[in-house]
């Protein structure tokens, strides 16, 4: 299994989006959450820096400027989805990545609150 370390520009660049409202309540993560397509769509006119700042997670070990070395995707690359970080809790929670579980407790936290 994958072993991960919190990627805190991700939780750094969460917070900014939720202070700035930039966030969606209610979503299908299902239906929402990036595709491949998507992904390399994004990485057309983005550096992987702004990439890996959508996901909460960075395998350790895994070479960086790829798609292998992100985990834990939160939002749409436009806005942080509620519904997100409530998968990114349950899939690092199912796993025993307690770091990024804890992460994403937080920030969902962080965004109940703001949104209240």
């Amino acid at each position: 299994m994958a072993s991960y370390e919190v990627n805190q520009a991700a939780v750094a660049h969460a917070r900014r989006l939720i202070d700035a409202r930039q966030y969606v309540l209610e979503s299908d993560w299902g239906a929402v959450q990036p595709s491949a397509d998507d992904e390399n769509t994004y990485l057309d006119r983005h550096t992987w820096d702004e990439y890996g700042a959508w996901h909460l997670g960075l395998t350790v070990g895994a070479n960086d400027e790829t798609k292998a070395r992100h985990g834990f995707v939160f939002g749409d690359f436009r806005r942080v989805h509620r519904s997100g970080l409530i998968a990114c809790v349950y899939r690092a929670g199912e796993w025993r990545h307690k770091e990024i579980e804890l992460a994403a407790h937080e920030l969902l936290q962080h965004l109940d609150t703001t949104s209240a």
